[in-house]
């Protein structure tokens, strides 16, 4: 930076040069007609000296805008991985809440905005600044009275070109919330597509991209109207103080007060100033609407994460005796999702979770790896409360396996290593065997080296499933959490996940929450969610004989014919 604004002092020196030139070219030349300076003719050395001033210039120029660039970038890498990894400190409560697409837009548009404002703008207004300085300098040299005269107009430009730049940043501002209004139908319609394209909905979603759209036209148009404002006022501005000049310094010169040369160096200093002056004033909206994209930046850099470790947070040891449940309270909002849940699951018991849907049976298992915090009472590892755990050793002891699988855009191989990243080649191959999943993987174009397209949409379900179990298994973690890892199966599929189920469950303290209840005939406890609350427990013929919420829900499952189905077992 220092260097830059030293290239942009240079610069302004140069630009102040090209108005003090003016009289003796002029004077000495023109109107004097002198033939020698040292001893050598003017004509020979003002043409190099012009030259001169702008290769000079032109140097400067290049170095600062270079350094400037560079700044500019590096500063706005910085934010944005700043940003990037802020986000991932944020828990799912706030995702919940914030829309993908609303989220992608701060982190491209208005970073852009943001990095356009410091690459570009931040190096013009330095450069513009000290070229006005220096050509004000250059007017009070030659006729301080008349420089005083020439600027009293511009305190009135600046004041209403500072209310111009307020409505400039709150219009910007808007136009990015409405990029982000269609950044959201957009991520969703391509998430969606097999839904949209199945009810028939291209048309729907085409108009409600085209009403946000013309949002985001109209927000955009009223800041072109109060944008295009500023450069005709500041021509209006120094064409008043250039009038005001030539009546003023053209009665000098003509009164012998001044001479020529005087006059037009200072009237070549003026209109040399009102250049960057009106430069300026752009560069200012430009600025503003930077400024709005800024404010939504650092909105979301000062969201507070409401799950934090800490401060007197401890690495768990190895998981040994028992996760216990103490009293346990949760709410999303105002909403009662979780309430007095008392729970005692000993290490390598296999614990399966029922209930109808909504009842908080996904809620139960997230407060588990702290993925939220419960409001009151406590959940305990080894009788240490897990808030007073940091949350990568919490989180390093436990495996999920969900019912949405989510691959990422990378090979099979990193994607089963993604819990170890330095697993060797050997170890993910083994994960795979007993997941079930090395002979499908030896039959893709790559084997392991194979890339999986977004989200794994070229795999069947049941192979997402088994190279998530793969996953889980090279983890090797001593706690697991099957997240309804089967209901989207067929029969042939289901039962070698099942099989590969049964190898990762060995010796590991399990959660299950089961749709299919057929699958949960082994658990060592069964336990019922209703509205919140559990209101059984116990194994399956315990269950059964009590007649329960449980009993009805597995007559009901047995009579549509769901039995055939493998259990889960320890």
């Amino acid at each position: 930076m220092t260097i830059a604004m030293v290239c942009m002092a240079v610069i302004s020196a140069m630009e102040g040069g090209k108005a003090l030139v003016v009289k003796p070219v002029l004077d000495e030349i023109f109107i004097n007609k002198n033939n020698t300076w040292w001893g050598v003719n003017p004509l020979y050395i003002l043409p190099i000296l012009v030259v001169g001033i702008f290769i000079v210039q032109g140097a400067f120029r290049y170095a600062s805008g270079y350094l400037m660039s560079y700044i500019g970038h590096k500063v706005v890498m910085d934010i944005r991985n700043l940003l990037y990894k802020h986000l991932q400190s944020l828990s799912l409560k706030f995702y919940k809440s914030n829309p993908t697409g609303t989220l992608m837009s701060r982190m491209t548009n208005d970073v852009f905005l943001v990095q356009y404002s410091v690459s570009n703008l931040l190096g013009e207004i330095i450069k513009e600044a000290l070229v006005i300085v220096v050509l004000l300098g250059v007017l009070f040299y030659r006729d301080w009275k008349m420089a005083l005269i020439s600027i009293l107009i511009l305190p009135a430009a600046i004041v209403f070109l500072a209310k111009l730049g307020g409505k400039l940043r709150t219009l910007s501002k808007r136009g990015q919330e409405r990029m982000a209004d269609m950044n959201d139908i957009l991520q969703e319609t391509i998430t969606g597509v097999r839904i949209v394209k199945a009810f028939n909905m291209e048309d729907r979603e085409t108009e409600r991209f085209a009403g946000r759209n013309t949002n985001y036209f109209k927000v955009m148009m009223r800041g072109v109207k109060y944008d295009l404002m500023a450069s005709p006022l500041m021509e209006v501005v120094g064409s008043i103080g250039v009038a005001i000049i030539i009546f003023f310094g053209g009665m000098k010169v003509y009164n012998g007060v001044m001479t020529t040369g005087d006059f037009f160096s200072f009237l070549t200093a003026l209109l040399l100033l009102y250049s960057p002056v009106r430069r300026l004033s752009s560069i200012n909206n430009r600025v503003q609407q930077a400024m709005g994209a800024g404010e939504r930046v650092y909105e979301l850099l000062e969201e507070e994460p409401d799950i934090t470790d800490a401060p007197d947070a401890v690495s768990t040891k190895p998981f040994n005796s028992e996760i216990r449940f103490r009293n346990v309270c949760f709410q999303y909002d105002s909403e009662p999702v979780l309430e007095d849940i008392d729970l005692e699951v000993p290490r390598g018991r296999m614990v399966a979770i029922v209930g109808l849907s909504g009842a908080g049976k996904s809620t139960l298992v997230d407060l588990i790896p702290r993925f939220y915090d419960v409001d009151q009472g406590a959940i305990e590892f080894d009788g240490v409360d897990i808030r007073r755990l940091t949350m990568s050793s919490l989180r390093a002891q436990i495996g999920i396996v969900s019912q949405d699988i989510f691959l990422f855009n990378d090979t099979v191989a990193n994607n089963i290593a993604y819990g170890k990243p330095r697993a060797s080649e050997d170890e993910i191959i083994s994960a795979a065997n007993a997941a079930y999943a090395h002979q499908f993987i030896m039959e893709m174009p790559e084997n392991y080296s194979t890339v999986i397209q977004e989200r794994g949409t070229r795999l069947s379900v049941g192979q997402r499933q088994r190279i998530a179990i793969a996953r889980a298994l090279l983890k090797d973690p001593p706690i697991l959490i099957l997240d309804e890892a089967t209901s989207s199966l067929d029969s042939e599929s289901e039962m070698m996940v099942q099989q590969a189920l049964q190898n990762l469950m060995r010796d590991r303290t399990t959660f299950v929450i089961a749709h299919r209840l057929s699958t949960i005939l082994n658990a060592h406890q069964i336990i019922v969610l209703d509205n919140g609350r559990i209101t059984e427990s116990g194994t399956h013929q315990e269950l059964l004989a009590k007649g329960g919420i449980y009993s009805r829900l597995y007559k009901t499952q047995f009579f549509q014919g769901n039995e055939e189905t493998t259990p889960i077992r320890n």
